[in-house]
């Protein structure tokens, strides 16, 4: 799925009512029925809704929203804020059409003594401001907006909470951002939905379809995207009935040192289950019983030292090669990874500590081989790119530096973010918190590392490989809860997340 910014929307917005063509009131009325639709599925007519709408399209959603569910006999009241100017255009055809109807208590909001005295049981519908806004909101409407927040009672926003901006938000007052429990986004999730500081702001969101006209989706370009399975089911890599472990790609993981080989394992595990024809894993001589015990499908190079890692085997049999997982900070794995890098032709997958190393010898990064995907979490991609003010300020960072350094860059969170070296990046659709557990990185390394080897190219591989991790640990939820989810329960679900992205082919 394409995302765009709010610019972009309302470009795509308008491009809808001039080709369908379809007019602005009735577009809006089709968006309205879409999220009346939503509430009537998930709440009764017990409760009362209490509708606060600004003057803008927001609040004409929200007033067509009060009429639609009072003919369905829901109890509404709307509250309109008044700044002294009479409504226009579609709103102020909405707010006739309640009149008209008589069946929803009409008030105006002039100042803070017009607020409304609220039951706990009441919802409230944020229908104040869109994602039209330019500026954090003041005055009357952010005291409104405090009021709101102060309550204990359920609130849904319409398309985005109110004084949310739909990119960064590093300027805003985030006192004055409405804090909805869900958000019923229209078409597209804002790209801000996506980052971890508005989680407070967007609550649980659902975007709802509201028929935007294709071409214009088709024809306004962005480098931005939502991964969903349709979108990586074709990513999958094909495969035939005389194919054979040769075929399938022979991995080179360096992984472990004393007291970490739970890394190496947990990876080499991954890379398995995700495809791979062959695996070498490289260790240090004491990790070589626990790999051949542990992974018995694994072949073992043995580094020459007991504990660390400080030589590689000959690279020429390996189609890709995963370096990272458990393998420490000493002196001599430095100099090992620097001349591994050198030596390197195939891509690389680059986590954990081979990127802590990277960070500290940022002159290294011109030797990544081409193609290669690192995978950082957020404290590794400081190190590695320098702080960020905000989340969309680091993924235009992400984005310069796979740019720069010709490689994919993997930025792990809640919505993992993708990023190519042409400039396009995606956010992952699947995955929960129970991920958030030790040696679910090591997992992912394995599974991008096995995908590699079977020939993907690197954007593919990384983005099917995050999705697949996610959608693992979704399954694996469902069986063990978030609570108690382990990377080890990630691979054992990984074969039926291969059978359900299989599914959409």
């Amino acid at each position: 799925m394409k995302l765009f910014t709010t610019k972009q929307i309302a470009a795509i917005d308008k491009f809808t009512i001039e080709n369908e063509p379809i007019t602005d009131i009735d577009l809006m009325e089709r968006a309205s029925l879409q999220m009346t639709n939503w509430i009537v599925q998930q709440f009764s007519t017990e409760e009362r809704f209490l509708f606060f709408a600004g003057p803008g399209n927001n609040g004409g959603d929200a007033l067509a929203m009060a009429r639609q569910l009072a003919d369905l006999d829901y109890q509404c009241e709307v509250y309109l804020l008044d700044f002294g100017k009479a409504l226009k255009g579609s709103p102020a055809i909405n707010y006739k059409r309640l009149e008209e109807q008589g069946k929803v208590k009409l008030s105006k909001l002039r100042s803070e003594d017009d607020f409304p005295q609220v039951d706990v049981t009441d919802v409230l519908i944020d229908g104040l401001f869109g994602s039209g806004l330019s500026r954090p909101l003041e005055g009357l409407p952010a005291q409104l907006v405090q009021y709101i927040n102060q309550l204990l009672n359920v609130v849904v926003a319409v398309d985005i909470p109110s004084g949310l901006m739909g990119e960064s938000n590093v300027e805003n007052n985030l006192e004055n951002i409405i804090r909805a429990d869900f958000t019923l986004t229209l078409q597209f999730p804002k790209i801000s939905f996506l980052f971890p500081e508005n989680e407070q702001f967007v609550g649980q969101w659902e975007v709802l379809p509201i028929g935007l006209h294709p071409d214009g989706i088709s024809e306004t370009p962005s480098p931005y995207s939502f991964a969903d399975a349709e979108d990586v089911a074709a990513r999958l890599p094909m495969r035939t009935k005389f194919d054979h472990k040769g075929t399938f790609g022979h991995a080179l993981l360096i992984a472990g040192s004393y007291g970490k080989m739970g890394a190496a394992v947990l990876a080499s595990k991954a890379c398995l289950r995700a495809g791979a024809g062959l695996l070498t894993t490289h260790v240090p001589h004491m990790g070589f019983p626990v790999i051949q015990t542990a992974v018995p499908e694994a072949m073992a190079s043995i580094d020459q030292h007991d504990s660390m890692f400080t030589d590689f085997p000959n690279l020429e049999p390996y189609a890709a090669i995963g370096v990272g997982p458990g393998l420490g900070l000493k002196r001599n794995s430095c100099r090992a990874l620097c001349d591994l890098f050198d030596q390197a032709k195939v891509p690389m997958v680059i986590d954990a500590d081979a990127l802590n190393i990277l960070a500290e010898n940022k002159a290294w990064l011109e030797k990544i081989p081409e193609g290669s995907v690192l995978t950082p979490h957020p404290g590794e991609f400081r190190r590695l790119v320098g702080e960020t003010t905000d989340s969309y300020d680091a993924i235009q960072k992400q984005m310069a530096f796979a740019k720069k350094y010709n490689c994919v860059v993997v930025l792990k969170g809640a919505h993992t973010s993708v990023a190519a070296p042409d400039g396009t990046l995606s956010w992952n659709s699947t995955g929960n918190s129970g991920m958030g557990t030790a040696g679910s990185g090591d997992v992912l390394t394995g599974i991008i590392l096995g995908l590699l080897a079977q020939g993907m190219a690197s954007f593919d591989a990384a983005l099917l490989g995050v999705y697949l991790h996610g959608l693992a640990g979704d399954i694996a939820a469902k069986k063990r809860s978030e609570f108690s989810l382990m990377a080890g329960d990630i691979i054992e679900t990984l074969g039926k997340a291969f059978l359900k992205v299989q599914e959409e082919l």
